[in-house]
């Protein structure tokens, strides 16, 4: 097991159906559960509908609250409302492509839908107290790609970001 990191983290359901109480959310309370495995101090799951104007809100309440992960499950596919992408890089100042399309690559072991995914990685600053914002698949699967991910080099990324050395 990796060594605890020290940081808040919140996790973001983005599902129209969720948020309307038509369908339990399983992929937010998982993503919850998996990265307080990593000693991540995991926020209040929140669900919010799809939509750009609704992401941006939570990811930007989420950054308010000192989460240093910002970690949303759901609208990263092709679908109408699927704009959790469009949000999240308004709030971005660099995106690490790397990661994302290791999400994808992790997802492509059990289904061919996995390259679909249009979920972005991405720093909202360059400095201490910066966030990672991840968007996985809306789906259990996706969220535990994501987290394999993530994992090993989550403290990395987050000491990189406080001015830690290479």
């Amino acid at each position: 097991m990796t060594e605890p990191i020290e940081a808040a983290a919140r996790v973001i359901t983005v599902s129209d159906r969720c948020a309307r109480g038509e369908r339990e959310d399983a992929s937010g309370p998982l993503a919850a559960r998996l990265l307080g495995e990593l000693g991540l101090r995991v926020q209040p799951v929140v669900v919010v509908p799809d939509g750009v104007d609704s992401v941006r809100e939570a990811i930007r309440a989420a950054l308010a609250s000192s989460a240093r992960l910002v970690f949303t499950t759901g609208g990263t596919g092709i679908g109408p409302r699927d704009l959790t992408p469009e949000a999240t890089e308004t709030l971005l100042v660099a995106q690490l492509p790397g990661l994302a399309e290791q999400i994808r690559q992790q997802g492509l072991a059990a289904t061919p839908a996995a390259v679909l995914s249009r979920g972005l990685v991405g720093i909202t600053a360059r400095g201490p107290g910066a966030a990672l914002v991840v968007n996985a698949p809306g789906s259990p699967g996706g969220v535990r790609d994501a987290v394999a991910v993530l994992g090993p080099v989550l403290t990395h990324i987050l000491g990189q970001l406080d001015g830690g050395d290479h």
